[in-house]
């Protein structure tokens, strides 16, 4: 029987394992703690959350809700678990952390598939089916090994993310759409600053409460480099009150339609998705802390009612530059059957990551049975999320976590408050339809060549 090595017992890796197991195929999952620890675990179990206990909303007209009930129409295997951990926390599915570990752990030991190898993986494997779900937290040898694989500059140690913004929460008559120079489509929009709204948003930045690095993000040198090409806004306006203004808040060659002239200042929000439905905040990576962020950037002209997919942060974080790397079905480009899944592929948040392992698994599965992956429809969240992260046209990816933003315009269209309910009742409808319609599973697959005994 086959056996396939899958990298990393975290929430993906976990779940890529278990749905490995339970389509028949021997499984050697790997995880380097306790022999190797990281700054950020403190326990030897599987999937073991290292921010927060909750996994999001319960309810289903929310992204979290509508995530877990497609990842219940898929069979995942660590939802339940979760559902039977959970602790009390409103509207919240939330879980007993060290209870959710340990029973993850239990089911995986307890799997007749399934070997739980403790121990570090130096090396991405030659050949042969492979799933690697190794975190953020990639350890040195593998992380160059896998830099091997995919190319010096397509895997990143440290995040810079910028706020990204729902295109439909911004107030078009003061935003406007334009190129700089008038050149080429308007594919940017621009928030547009007059002299006194610019003194006011600079000194409300400085002002602002921000997050401390944690103690191994300061300390790891590539930090220094990896901050100084990416600065923090905050960072570049205490270097001198205008220069915002020569930086990410250049405004020359952007006429404001208002008065025909160039604002003070600019900033420039780019497409995040082929939708158009999201829009990155160009250059306005930051370490705000979320509240004193939210509030910051909804003072602005036109960003009154913002709404935010995901808001700005900087943080230790390895992850593939994965459009130009991985397919929607999170398949190496250039070598079947090498699959990838959790945070390395820029999925975040704990349901997207274990949705991710599901997605990974499955389609490994159709490898080793003689079929072909199939991608989820873009209807769903998590489909969404994995057409994103294959397809996303930005120059410099960033990560994601599901979020309605991601997913087509409903047809027709819905008042605002009609929406939610709408995204979840088609999301469920075509995840049903998909599973539905998959092609019934095939018999354990003929003994074949060991690929995970020589780890």
């Amino acid at each position: 029987m086959e056996t396939v090595p899958v990298i990393g017992a975290g929430l993906a890796g976990s779940e890529a394992a278990l749905q490995l197991a339970e389509a028949g195929f021997r499984v050697v999952l790997h995880e380097m703690r306790p022999i190797v620890p990281t700054a950020a675990h403190e326990t030897e179990n599987a999937a073991e959350l290292v921010c927060s206990n909750s996994m999001g909303s319960n309810l289903p007209d929310r992204p979290a809700g509508v995530l877990q009930e497609e990842l219940r129409i898929l069979n995942c295997q660590l939802l339940p678990i979760a559902h039977a951990n959970s602790v009390p926390a409103g509207a919240a599915l939330a879980v007993d952390r060290d209870a959710f570990g340990k029973a993850v752990t239990a089911a995986l030991e307890a799997h007749p598939n399934i070997e739980l190898r403790r121990g570090e993986v130096l090396e991405v494997p030659e050949s042969g089916p492979c799933i690697i779900a190794s975190g953020p937290l990639t350890s040195e040898s593998l992380a160059a090994s896998i830099q091997r694989l995919t190319g010096e500059e397509h895997l990143a140690f440290f995040d810079a993310i910028a706020p990204v913004v729902l295109a439909d929460s911004v107030d078009r008559s003061i935003v406007f759409e334009a190129e700089r120079w008038g050149n080429g489509d308007p594919d940017y929009l621009n928030i547009p600053l007059n002299k006194e709204e610019y003194k006011a948003f600079v000194d409300a930045l400085l002002a602002a409460e921000k997050h401390e690095l944690k103690g191994f993000e300061a300390e790891d040198p590539r930090a220094k480099q990896f901050f100084e090409r990416c600065l923090p806004i905050e960072i570049i306006a205490a270097r001198g009150f205008e220069s915002l203004r020569f930086g990410p808040m250049r405004p020359v060659g952007l006429d404001d339609p208002r008065t025909g002239r160039w604002p003070r200042a600019v900033i420039q929000l780019r497409r995040e998705n082929t939708l158009g439905t999201l829009y990155n905040m160009v250059g306005f990576q930051t370490n705000l802390k979320y509240g004193a962020q939210e509030a910051l950037l909804r003072s602005l002209p036109g960003m009154q009612n913002a709404e935010f997919a995901r808001l700005g942060s900087m943080h230790r974080n390895t992850f593939l530059d994965s459009p130009k790397l991985l397919t929607v079905n999170l398949e190496f480009r250039e070598r079947e059957g090498l699959f990838f899944a959790g945070q390395i592929t820029g999925m975040e948040g704990y349901l997207g990551n274990i949705g991710s392992g599901l997605v990974a698994g499955r389609n490994l599965v159709r490898r080793l049975q003689g079929k072909l992956p199939e991608p989820l429809p873009r209807e769903t969240l998590l489909g969404a999320l994995t057409h994103h992260i294959s397809e996303a046209p930005i120059k410099d990816f960033q990560p994601m976590k599901a979020h309605f933003g991601l997913l087509p315009p409903l047809v027709p269209p819905r008042k605002k408050d009609e929406r939610r309910p709408a995204y979840a009742a088609r999301s469920a409808a075509r995840m049903e339809e998909f599973r539905h319609n998959q092609t019934p599973e095939m018999a354990t697959p003929a003994p074949s060549r060991d690929h995970a005994d020589h780890l």
